[in-house]
């Protein structure tokens, strides 16, 4: 039975055409295949004890817990054989607020928890997927129905009275993945708990790269992937490199749209930035 969706809905232009021609698997792929398979499953099981390991030390010692997304995101992705570049152009690396990204996989969250414990806000469909469904709960995810409007005044609520106590929350407000050689509009919704609880704005910038330094989509989650479609590819992708780049703040200002613009404006420009540096 279809979904039926409101007509600001999120689509992807991006398809399964944004993926070129399937590569010839090797037997050499295998082996890669086979050892990133072996350290995820070992990284897997040490995500599933950790959180009883450190509830017990967290009550031994009256602490609160670390967040675990932080400490798995790098070996997570350092398994599956992406090296990570982070660019961080924030004055402050410590200021708190909102933080919007381009959204290319599923993959993004690894990669932004490298920078950043906050939150992620995410479709419910793909954080109830299996596979997803797990990490995502362990991983703080703040789950939205994008397919209905109701639900979303009390999403940006939740996001905006996270915000007014000091915390950061992560959006792509894209609301959508897209191949990562182009992307969509900003959707201005979860910009207005920026306005509302008056913190900054931190554009960033989302790029996977190939070992020939142009976009590589094999991470990219899109069409009608499913997240092992995902995995399958990037287990046997070669020299992929995500580059996180983390812009000024921008103050948000009193209209959500303007706001949602600006940032857009900006990661745009970041764009054109690492193309040229490319030339």
């Amino acid at each position: 039975m279809p979904v039926e969706r409101h007509p600001w809905f999120p689509v992807s232009t991006c398809g399964h055409a944004c993926l070129g021609p399937r590569a010839e698997r090797r037997a050499a792929d295998a082996v890669v295949t086979g050892g990133r398979l072996c350290r995820l499953a070992a990284i897997a099981g040490w995500i599933v004890a950790t959180p009883i390991a450190d509830g017990t030390m967290a009550r031994l010692r009256r602490r609160p817990r670390r967040a675990l997304r932080a400490r798995a995101a790098g070996p997570l992705l350092a398994a599956l054989g992406i090296r990570v570049v982070v660019d961080d152009r924030r004055r402050d690396p410590r200021a708190t607020g909102l933080i919007v990204a381009n959204h290319i996989s599923f993959l993004d969250v690894l990669a932004l928890a490298l920078v950043s414990p906050a939150p992620v806000v995410a479709k419910s469909d793909v954080v109830d997927m299996p596979v997803v469904a797990g990490l995502a709960r362990r991983f703080g995810v703040i789950a939205v129905d994008r397919g209905t409007l109701r639900g979303l005044p009390a999403a940006v609520g939740e996001v905006s009275a996270r915000l007014a106590t000091g915390s950061s929350v992560i959006v792509f407000p894209e609301g959508t993945t897209f191949c990562g050689r182009t992307g969509g509009a900003f959707r201005p919704a979860f910009f207005q708990a920026a306005v509302d609880a008056g913190v900054p704005v931190f554009p960033v910038r989302l790029r996977f790269l190939g070992p020939d330094g142009r976009a590589a989509t094999a991470p990219s989650f899109i069409g009608d992937d499913s997240p092992l479609d995902t995995l399958r590819r990037v287990l046997r992708a070669r020299g992929l490199t995500v580059v996180v780049r983390l812009e000024h703040a921008e103050v948000p200002g009193a209209d959500r749209r303007e706001l949602a613009r600006r940032c857009e404006r900006v990661l745009s420009a970041a764009e054109s930035d690492i193309e040229r540096s490319l030339i």
